[in-house]
């Protein structure tokens, strides 16, 4: 049996133990102990699980993804993802859909401090979702407003799982960041067309609500600009160099953990439950880390990243035709997978490959493009049937919708992501037109 036939067994069986709801990381362990041993045998196998999770959890740069969940606790906690809606709806709500186009702002902002596509959903929903029903937004628009919106958490930086995508690939974490933030823009930018589109195709779907006075937009920005603040100080001080991404994320934890705490959201009981909510969370990301770690060592063992890499560099097909072959991968992997089990699954497999290709980019631009295309691509799947995380975390909150109307009203949002993604692959100095201009 040659190596890409075990590597493809070993992939494959990873996805069929997730069909039988294994959990991820404990089926990507299974099958790299397995294939492991039966590549190498026990004694190398028992040798390299002896010091396999010490050197994945030594890693220094790892710290990030705990504190950056634990920001996204504090935030929570601070009622900012509740400033950021009023301030967003004062200057959108007298339009037509403006609150809608309020939430997907609102989304982007919380993304910004939170990081996580589910935590934003779930936490926007809870504030969004009264006011969009008390003003009569149909049931579709409402929650496939909040369900999309929710996936602009995974590419605001900074993101969990750019953070990991960095990490895997060796890439610097800033760098991933400021390329992601346009096409972030983009993102919102994107929904917020889509909102205008649907509530002129369907009237009486979005109505406008009075306009807000000056009164009330000043009181709003008193309200939101320390959120402003812990996001430009985080992420500006670390395009500048003031601190590293570690310490950037300590910063923004320190500081939303003080906002929260002079806002009376933050008590010893609330202290407690976002320690532990950032633990766990921790914990299950550590967990699917050390299980993709051992399953890669499995795939390198069967020569499988290699030799998939070299037959395609030689197969003479155009490198655009292999990147667009791997992103249809991912949007069907998304309908049954989590982004950050795809990224973990497939990051060793397509990497080298991509690598191997000329796209007639330097080394690092091709990994950062190439980080923001899958990104861009993974956080569709939180919207997709059937699994769609976010859509299920919205149907959880409006129980009155049908899971029908929320599919329903996120459809018109996927075409919006397509279409990005579609421009992010044309051109890909979107994605790095901002890492450019600092060079």
């Amino acid at each position: 049996m040659s190596g890409i036939e075990l590597g493809l067994i070993g992939f494959f069986a990873v996805i069929g133990l997730m069909f039988l709801r294994i959990p991820i990381g404990v089926a990507m362990l299974a099958v790299g102990i397995l294939g492991y041993l039966w590549v190498a045998g026990p004694l190398p196998l028992l040798n390299h699980l002896k010091s396999a999770a010490y050197s994945r959890f030594s890693n220094y740069e790892l710290s990030v993804i705990p504190l950056f969940l634990l920001m996204g606790q504090f935030a929570s906690r601070a009622g900012m993802s509740r400033a950021l809606f009023r301030f967003a709806g004062v200057f959108l709500g007298h339009r037509r859909g403006g609150l809608a186009m309020a939430a997907i702002g609102a989304c982007a902002g919380f993304g910004a401090i939170c990081g996580s596509s589910l935590a934003t959903a779930a936490t926007m929903a809870q504030v969004a979702l009264p006011e969009l029903r008390r003003f009569n937004y149909s049931g579709p628009l409402a929650t496939g407003t909040l369900a999309a919106g929710g996936t602009l958490g995974i590419l605001i930086p900074p993101s969990v799982v750019l953070v990991v995508y960095a990490i895997l690939t060796e890439q610097n974490i800033a760098k991933m960041f400021l390329s992601a933030f346009l096409p972030g823009i983009i993102a919102t930018i994107g929904y917020m067309t889509v909102i205008a589109i649907y509530v002129r195709a369907k009237p009486g779907s979005g109505p406008a609500v009075p306009r807000a006075t000056a009164a009330d937009k000043l009181r709003s920005f008193k309200e939101v600009w320390p959120v402003a603040l812990i996001f430009l100080l985080v992420i500006g001080g670390m395009y500048r160099g003031w601190f590293t991404p570690t310490e950037g994320a300590a910063v923004g934890a320190f500081g939303t953990g003080t906002l929260a705490l002079a806002s009376g959201g933050l008590d010893r009981k609330g202290l407690v439950e976002a320690m532990l909510g950032t633990a766990e969370s921790t914990a299950m990301i550590f967990l699917i880390l050390l299980g993709a770690d051992v399953l890669n060592v499995f795939l390198a063992l069967t020569q499988m990243p290699v030799e998939a890499a070299r037959i395609i560099s030689q197969s003479g097909l155009a490198p655009l035709l292999v990147l667009l072959a791997m992103l249809l991968l991912y949007l069907a992997l998304g309908c049954v997978m989590d982004s950050l089990s795809m990224i973990l699954l497939t990051i060793p497999i397509f990497f080298p490959i991509v690598m191997g290709l000329d796209f007639g980019m330097p080394k690092e631009d091709t990994a950062i493009w190439f980080g923001i295309l899958i990104l861009s691509v993974v956080e569709i799947g939180l919207i997709t049937p059937p699994v769609g995380l976010n859509v299920f975390i919205i149907s959880g909150l409006a129980k009155d919708v049908p899971m029908y109307d929320i599919f329903r009203g996120v459809s018109a949002f996927l075409l919006s992501d397509l279409v990005r993604v579609a421009l992010l692959l044309l051109v890909p100095p979107i994605s790095l037109v901002a890492l450019w201009l600092l060079r």
